[in-house]
């Protein structure tokens, strides 16, 4: 069986190469399942302020010629009489224009500060008009400000969270990570968020991932991207507070352990959903941002099943040189997900997350994660099970079995395509992450035309 995708520009004797690859690939089957080391990589810093200077143009003075003439007597009298009149009218008004300029500067430093602190306090919620969407600009430091800890109307410290988590209390717990623990906290208003806590033992090596996260969130807004509400960064204690997602990871939603299985129909919309949010990041924020550790453990569900893209602690700004193609970085990510060319060359791209993306449609698609040791030898690695399943022509062999579902062949054709021209090794042979959007709504659309929506 071939794939033709002619908007995407893959041929099938690209996804020959893709198959080659999958069969020589150097993965080993020996690698951990687990997620990888959470390492760190410093973030650049926006937010340069340039004063400008004006300058006051002094007026002409006009001379005339006095044809009055004068004794000598009425001469002396005349000139001490003029200097002290000229004295009694200019003074006041060097005085008051002083003041004055002292005043318009203590106005103008004020204003420059109220603004500084505008921008920093209020970098969550501003909202920028003429925008596809909205983006938010990013803390100019990263200090205790009251209004960035505020969640609502409460003002966030210490104790607040200490008492909102009981203390942080295993039985609270909602996820772990390599940064840090996460906490579901009710607040004493009712509002109910996440707090991000994290290892202390840990945060001297973790600091810079840190305060990336804490950065990128603020910069983002978006409905399928988690929101940041605050961080506390005090002490021995680093927090990190965004709106809590009640309904689980998908990962955990995969395994069943949600209880109901998610139908063909919502793992669709998931995938759009994510492929919004990875959109958004690459193509619609003030500068690039690639995620990096796209899997499904770092995807939320809403009650509504909608999917939230979350953990931003290995993202990292794009290449802001129009001029290179990549970002030069130490490997960063989890095993399994990790694009095979950025592994190979250290050289950072959005397609980066294209390749991730791709690998987790397919687990969307099968229910297996990406590497699982415990299968025959042959089907250990996901991708390279998949695609042979693919070109066998079994394609709902390739099913998740707890789904139960039968689903269009057409469909099924245009959905692992998508995700093997994702996960292609070659990063020139993957698609934009908008293009992959735009592909599953089109497939979406064919599936509703055809009577299947349940």
């Amino acid at each position: 069986m071939t794939l033709r995708n002619k908007q995407f520009g893959v041929s099938s004797s690209g996804l020959h190469s893709i198959l080659i690859f999958i069969q020589e690939s150097s993965l080993t089957e020996e690698v951990s399942s687990e997620s990888g080391r959470k390492l760190l990589q410093n973030l650049i810093r926006e937010g340069s302020t340039e004063n400008g200077f004006q300058q006051k143009s002094q007026g002409r003075k006009d001379r005339y010629a006095s044809n009055s003439i004068l004794t000598s007597k009425e001469l002396y009298m005349a000139v001490p009489v003029f200097f002290l009149l000229c004295c009694a009218v200019l003074c006041p008004c060097f005085r008051a224009r002083k003041k004055g300029t002292q005043n318009a500067d203590l106005d103008e430093e004020k204003n420059s500060m109220d603004s500084i602190l505008s921008v920093q306090m209020n970098s969550v919620s501003e909202k920028i008009p003429g925008r596809p969407f909205r983006v938010a600009p990013s803390p100019l430091r990263f200090s205790m400000s009251p209004k960035l800890n505020e969640v609502g109307s409460v003002h966030l410290n210490i104790d607040q969270i200490a008492r909102a988590t009981h203390n942080f209390s295993p039985s609270l717990k909602v996820g772990e990570g390599g940064f840090g623990t996460v906490y579901r906290a009710e607040l004493p208003d009712g509002q109910v968020v996440a707090v991000k806590r994290a290892k202390k033992e840990f945060f001297v090596a973790l600091r810079t991932e840190f305060r990336s996260e804490v950065e990128l969130l603020a910069k983002i807004e978006h409905r399928n991207l988690v929101k940041l509400l605050g961080y506390i960064d005090k002490g021995d204690e680093h927090l990190i507070i965004t709106e809590y997602v009640p309904n689980g990871t998908l990962r955990e939603h995969l395994d069943g352990e949600k209880g109901k299985i998610l139908g063909f129909n919502q793992r669709l919309e998931i995938s759009i959903d994510v492929a919004h949010g990875l959109t958004y990041l690459h193509l619609y924020t003030e500068k690039q941002i690639i995620h990096r550790d796209v899997k499904s453990s770092n995807i939320l569900l809403t009650e509504r099943m909608r999917a939230k893209v979350a953990d931003f602690g290995f993202a990292k700004l794009g290449e802001i040189d129009s001029d290179k193609s990549h970002v030069s970085t130490k490997v960063k990510g989890t095993v399994g997900y990790l694009d095979t060319e950025y592994m190979r060359t250290n050289q950072l791209t959005a397609s980066s997350d294209v390749y991730s993306f791709g690998i987790l449609l397919l687990e969307i698609l099968t229910g297996r994660r990406p590497v699982e040791l415990k299968r025959p030898p042959d089907e250990r690695v996901t991708l390279r099970w998949a695609f042979k399943k693919y070109n066998e022509g079994k394609l709902m062999e390739m099913l998740d079995p707890l789904m139960k579902e039968e689903v269009e062949h057409e469909i099924l054709v245009k959905m692992f395509g998508l995700a093997f021209i994702c996960a292609a090794p070659r990063r020139i042979d993957r698609p934009n992450m908008k293009a992959v959007g735009e592909h599953l709504w089109g497939i979406r659309t064919d599936r509703l035309g055809s009577g299947r929506t349940k």
